[in-house]
């Protein structure tokens, strides 16, 4: 009995070395693996974005901004770079935000302006415009829903004697003003903790020179109103001020009556 058990451990033992000889075997007959291809190295940028959210009219200082590693490939040529300006942080500290700006998103100079002791509306005003108030109420403001930034039309509304005493007098509207930009609601240049609706008494335009003369003598002859235009009309090319006052587009109504004229000055 126990050589049987001997010859059968010699044979497992016989069957095991040779299961091990033959997995050797080919391990060792197996291919190295190839060497990983090397990965490319993105090459990368330093750019000065916001640290936080910036309102329009805030001014900058270092803590407003950050640098921030950003693939070279995607840097805009108006971005600031580190490698280009170190001292970024510093330089625009004091410059005046003239549109908003969100957390991470990249400074631009374009969207900064320096005061150099001017008042904030006059460093915002863009070259060529002048900044003109008029009253508003919520009857002639769009119900309070204009907001600074928006593009609005100044509708002017008179009302003429007629001629014949017994009947009423003649009431004229016309556009005196199309795609004005507001620049603020009575002191207010922006919108505050997301208010949709600024009921106020005056409204600042950003006006053409030729526009502001204008605009006065519509303030004289009657009550302005202001139409709320919408974004998608924003870009549209205006009418130009001469061919506003030359083509004065007018509703006249007469007994309750609206009839679309055309009235033209000689």
């Amino acid at each position: 009995m126990n050589i049987a058990r001997i010859v059968v451990l010699a044979i497992a033992l016989s069957a095991g070395g040779v299961a091990a000889y033959l997995a050797s075997g080919m391990t060792d007959s197996k291919a190295p693996a190839p060497a990983a291809a090397p990965v490319a190295q993105l090459q990368t940028v330093d750019v000065l974005v916001a640290k936080a959210d910036i309102g329009l009219g805030q001014t900058l200082n270092a803590n407003d901004v950050i640098w921030q590693t950003w693939p070279a490939s995607t840097a805009s040529g108006s971005f600031i770079r580190r490698s280009d300006r170190p001292d970024a942080t510093n330089q625009i500290a004091g410059s005046i935000a003239r549109a908003p700006f969100v957390a991470g998103e990249p400074i631009r100079e374009a969207k900064l302006v320096k005061a150099d002791g001017s008042g904030f509306m006059a460093a915002i005003l863009p070259s060529g415009y002048r900044a003109v108030a008029t009253e508003i109420s919520a009857e002639t403001g769009a119900g309070g829903f204009i907001l600074p930034n928006d593009r609005v039309d100044v509708i002017l509304t008179r009302h003429l004697k007629n001629p014949n005493p017994t009947q009423p007098d003649i009431v004229v509207s016309e556009v005196a003003l199309t795609n004005i930009r507001v620049l603020a609601i009575d002191q207010a240049p922006k919108e505050k903790d997301g208010t949709n609706s600024v009921i106020g008494r005056t409204v600042t335009l950003a006006l053409k020179p030729e526009e502001t003369t204008h605009l006065a003598t519509a303030r004289q002859a009657g009550t302005l109103s202001l139409a709320l235009r919408s974004i998608a009309d924003a870009n549209q090319v205006a009418v130009s001020t001469n061919e506003q006052i030359q083509h004065p587009s007018i509703n006249v109504v007469r007994y309750g009556v609206t009839n679309p004229s055309t009235a033209a000055t000689k």
